[in-house]
C-alpha cells in the first residue's frame, strides 16, 4: 500500500488522474486505474529491493497479465461511461537504490490485451 501511494503520487505529478485504487473483483486485482488525458490506464505497481531474479518487471508474468486484462474488462462492464475511451496497460516499477532512495520506471503499454 505504501508503494501504491508513492506510485499514485508519482503518476499524479505526471498528469494522470486517479479513478480507483486497489480495485478487486472475482477475476483479480488492479493496483491503480487512472486517466491519462482521454486514455484509461490500468497500472500494475511493483516494488523490488534488488535486481535479483530479474527485478520488478520480471514479476509481471503472462498469467498475471491475463488476470489484469480480465479484471479490467470486468471494471469497464461496470463503468460503461469509459467503454469508448482508449485503454492502456502500464507498469510502474519501483526499484530501491543502494542509498535507500527509490527509482521509478513507468512503462506505458507494458502489455496488451489479446
Amino acid at each position: 500500500m505504501r508503494f501504491e501511494k508513492q506510485a499514485r503520487d508519482y503518476l499524479g505529478a505526471q498528469g494522470l488522474r486517479l479513478l480507483q485504487s486497489n480495485y478487486h473483483c472475482r477475476f483479480g486485482e488492479i493496483d491503480l486505474i487512472m486517466r491519462d488525458a482521454d486514455t484509461v490506464c490500468f497500472i500494475e505497481v511493483r516494488f523490488r529491493k534488488s535486481l535479483d531474479y530479474g527485478g520488478a518487471s520480471a514479476s509481471i508474468t503472462a498469467t498475471k497479465q491475463r488476470k489484469i486484462v480480465k479484471t479490467a474488462l470486468f471494471y469497464l462492464s461496470s463503468n460503461r461511461g469509459l467503454l469508448n475511451h482508449p485503454l492502456r496497460f502500464d507498469a510502474l516499477l519501483i526499484q530501491q537504490q543502494a542509498d535507500g532512495n527509490h527509482d521509478f520506471n513507468w512503462i506505458r503499454n507494458a502489455f496488451y490485451a489479446e
